[in-house]
């Protein structure tokens, strides 16, 4: 089992002509993701790879070819506007990779999708792999394989080494989820461990944060009281000096709160076994 995406994902690229999208599209492509469509204003009619055709809007590729989700890579001036149109096509889950979206604009496109029951991941994130089924976004295919583990994280290359350090013991994941660590995002941690939590076939879950906010505090709690899986965790930043932002645009100390002390504290209150060291995950799992 897996969740939000599948070999049943009919994946639609905003963005699918330029650098970065036509890219990622060819890696998906040869993962075995099912490219649908892609989407370029004023490119539509033209193909990609000889056999994703383009189009010039979300709405009329949604409609042409039943797309179910879409991933967005443009840049940050037009990554709003392009969750706002898949919203409005009816396209019931959205990924934005782009990262630099203003935090004034991203306030105003979740309020929009939030209203439209459209779920977002990022934006500012690597994306989702489903190991031996989907691959959605910016994650390597070749560093993880089927299992019964969920893994959710803030960040993009802890993710890469924790799939990695688990498939190096032969364990694989059911679905990695990458939400990225802007301060305003869609899909948050409690999402995630709602629908893992709810998953028969995931047995237990690893969740990686980082200092800064406190969604980590806020999972910690919802694990004490709801989570009927095991959960093993890593924070990131611990020896990251107060005010100053490390990678994320979240990712900030700030009047004491948001430290990775604090979010240790709380997870293992909630019975969570915290790693010292990303690669220490692997070794808790087993």
């Amino acid at each position: 089992m897996s969740i939000l995406v599948n070999k049943d994902t009919r994946l639609l690229v905003q963005g699918i002509t330029g650098s970065e999208g036509l890219f990622h599209t060819q890696q998906m492509l040869a993962y075995g993701t099912n490219v649908v469509a892609g989407v370029t204003p004023g490119k539509g009619g033209e193909w990609v790879e000889g056999k994703v055709p383009v189009f010039d809007s979300v709405k009329k590729a949604a409609e042409v070819t039943g797309a179910n989700t879409s991933i967005i890579f443009v840049p940050a001036r037009f990554a709003p506007d392009a969750m706002l149109e898949a919203a409005d096509a009816g396209i019931p889950l959205v990924i934005c990779i782009t990262e630099g979206v203003a935090v004034q604009d991203m306030m105003r496109v979740r309020n929009y999708l939030d209203q439209k029951k459209v779920r977002l991941i990022g934006p500012n994130c690597p994306g989702l792999l489903t190991p031996g089924e989907s691959k959605v976004g910016i994650i390597p295919g070749d560093i993880a394989i089927p299992g019964n583990i969920g893994v959710v994280s803030r960040s993009g290359t802890l993710t890469y080494e924790v799939l990695y350090a688990m498939k190096n013991i032969g364990l694989g994941a059911s679905t990695c989820v990458g939400i990225g660590g802007d301060p305003i995002n869609g899909t948050n941690f409690i999402d995630c461990l709602k629908m893992f939590n709810e998953d028969p076939k995931t047995e237990k879950v690893v969740l990686i944060g980082e200092i800064g906010g406190n969604d980590e505090e806020k999972a910690a709690e919802y694990i004490a009281n709801k989570m009927t899986k095991p959960v093993v965790s890593f924070i990131a930043g611990q020896s990251a000096p107060p005010g100053k932002r490390m990678g994320h645009a979240g990712a900030i100390i700030e009047g004491g709160a948001g430290t990775a002390a604090d979010k240790i504290k709380a997870l293992e209150s909630a019975g969570v076994r915290v790693a010292k060291h990303p690669e220490e995950i692997a070794e808790l799992l087993k």
